[in-house]
């Protein structure tokens, strides 16, 4: 892995007049990460690389302690792509079905179709609430960037651009991974709209091509706001791949099983391998483990 990946942040600028935000980041490390935890294959790796670092650009815009998760569920082959970050840069992602490789050599990175259409869950976690916000609007594209772009005009009134991407090598793995979000306050002149959007015309190169090649953050978000005046705003948080899975709660996962089912496994008498979906973190239970969780579930049975 190359070093300038390591210990990144999600970069946030404001406009001088407070009109636009905007949020760059450069995600291969923790891209890279879900891809070796969880196995997957190029179409995988694209939906939910480019999923995690959505849900990171959106996250960075909310206040301390908050998340939000993005469920882009969908009627292809694929079927569906989740990814959830934190304020603070915690950030998973997941897909069922991490090995689906598209029939025709030609899709073999269509994620488009792979994905194909349907709906996407918007959640919203606070910490003082028990409910999280749900926010649902059609997935009219099939691509990441395009979908979260529409949520943000239908669910937000907040016109958008997003470029999101996961550059993979000729054995399908993780290159770079990352990608920008200017956000249009409602209001706005239409005047900056159409310097963004005729800025963004003269751009050739793909974000995550621009990663690979090293350009910074600051960087990569410049050619889009040429001619507006931009400062950035501090967010002092690295970037991690973090899935809040522990063992005692694979321990307590077990305890639904019933004691018959745990004396077949204590027969077999070999330690049992459990896999959280989400991590690809793998833990081991021991026999003499197992044996204990049997006796605490007999005695609790007992009163």
């Amino acid at each position: 892995m190359s070093t300038n990946h390591v210990h990144r942040k999600v970069n946030r600028f404001v406009t001088n007049d407070f009109t636009l935000r905007i949020a760059a980041v450069d995600a291969t490390s923790v891209v890279q990460e879900m891809q070796t935890l969880q196995n997957c294959f190029p179409l995988a790796t694209i939906g939910i690389g480019r999923a995690m670092v959505g849900a990171l650009l959106l996250a960075s815009h909310l206040k301390d302690d908050q998340e939000i998760g993005l469920l882009f569920k969908g009627n292809g082959p694929l079927g569906s792509v989740y990814a959830q970050a934190s304020f603070e840069g915690h950030v998973r992602g997941y897909c069922p079905n991490p090995k689906y490789q598209a029939p025709q050599s030609d899709d073999a990175t269509n994620l488009k179709k792979a994905l194909g259409f349907g709906t996407l869950n918007v959640t919203r976690h606070q910490p003082f609430q028990s409910q999280p916000f749900l926010g649902t609007v059609e997935m009219p594209y099939g691509e990441v960037g395009e979908d979260i772009a529409h949520y943000l005009h239908q669910s937000h009134q907040i016109r958008s651009l997003i470029s999101l991407g996961v550059y993979l090598d000729s054995y399908g793995k993780v290159k770079s991974a990352g990608g920008l979000l200017i956000e249009v306050m409602p209001g706005v002149e239409e005047e900056v709209v159409s310097i963004i959007e005729n800025n963004a015309k003269s751009q050739k190169s793909q974000v995550s091509k621009l990663i690979l090649e090293g350009v910074s953050e600051k960087e990569l978000i410049a050619p889009y706001l040429k001619g507006i005046p931009f400062t950035q705003i501090p967010h002092d948080y690295e970037i991690k791949y973090h899935c809040p899975c522990t063992e005692s709660r694979v321990r307590r996962a077990l305890g639904v099983l019933s004691l018959h089912d745990l004396e077949d496994m204590i027969q077999k008498n070999e330690v049992t391998d459990i896999t959280c979906q989400m991590c690809g973190r793998d833990y081991k239970v021991t026999v003499q483990e197992l044996s204990d969780l049997k006796e605490e579930l007999r005695k609790n049975s007992m009163h």
